[in-house]
């Protein structure tokens, strides 16, 4: 395989520098490393983050691209800019706290040289919280596009930090729309209503830190508000019908005001 593509990145202030840099580390120790790594340091950092940034410049100069924006616009926003200086139709997504197993790449860019009507493709991920070596738990989703299609009608059908797309597709599609923490979902089901073909692998190829507050920082009025505001755009582009949406933020504005354990407990049978 000779296929170039890139990864893109964001940083916040509030980033671990040490997971930071275990990510970077699963970036660039692939089997088939990436021909460039858009990093969008999304307003300020830290020292630490700023050392962190130094050890990978100075071992891939050609390779690290640094995209500064001076004050922080959120990730949607960020990650807009940074695929503006993505040089390659294909790009895959990597979030900071995350960490790519080690054959991710190549088995993602075999899927996309073997089947081209593919536009953007994902995979399982294990969830862990202290370590790797482990793992809680792992979130499915569904293969095939028309599965993909269906499930995403009630659930996120893509699992955003070990994602690749084309980048004309997102582009077409209007790119990621800031709308709480919810703008990744957003963007697929733009894409899926522009007709681009989704896949996902039936393997993990990412490790995903889910944190010991992970549900619990989910568990509020403004994340339920979240929730509601996305279901009333898919219903107004025409994404869902009025019965899916009203089904919708009954079950997800109620879990997202229980008490955290009920909440999760439901979260993680039902909505994952």
């Amino acid at each position: 395989m000779d296929t170039p593509f890139s990864v893109l990145i964001s940083l916040y202030v509030t980033n671990d520098p040490f997971f930071f840099e275990q990510a970077m580390t699963s970036i660039f120790e692939q089997t088939y490393p990436p021909t460039e790594v858009v990093l969008v340091i999304d307003g300020e950092k830290t020292d630490n983050q700023q050392r962190v940034i130094d050890k990978f410049q100075k071992q891939y100069p050609d390779t690290l691209r640094i995209v500064q924006i001076n004050k922080n616009i959120g990730q949607g926003p960020a990650l807009n800019e940074g695929l503006k200086h993505c040089s390659h139709e294909l790009v895959a997504r990597m979030d900071t706290d995350d960490y790519s197993k080690a054959d991710r790449f190549e088995k993602q860019i075999r899927l996309f040289n073997n089947n081209p009507s593919i536009d953007i493709a994902s995979s399982w991920v294990d969830e862990f919280y202290e370590s790797i070596d482990h793992v809680s738990s792992t979130r499915k989703v569904p293969e095939k596009h028309q599965q993909i299609k269906k499930y995403a009608q009630s659930r996120c059908p893509l699992n955003h930090p070990v994602v690749m797309f084309k980048k004309s597709k997102v582009i077409e599609a209007g790119g990621y729309m800031l709308l709480g923490k919810l703008d990744d979902y957003v963007l697929w089901m733009k894409m899926l209503k522009n007709g681009a073909i989704f896949h996902n692998i039936q393997e993990s190829l990412l490790f995903f830190r889910l944190g010991k507050d992970a549900f619990k920082r989910r568990n509020n009025i403004k994340y339920a508000q979240s929730e509601c505001q996305l279901q009333w755009f898919l219903y107004q582009q025409g994404m869902i019908n009025l019965v899916t949406m009203f089904s919708n933020i009954a079950i997800r504005f109620g879990v997202r005001i229980l008490p955290a354990n009920w909440g999760n407990l439901i979260y993680r049978k039902l909505l994952r």
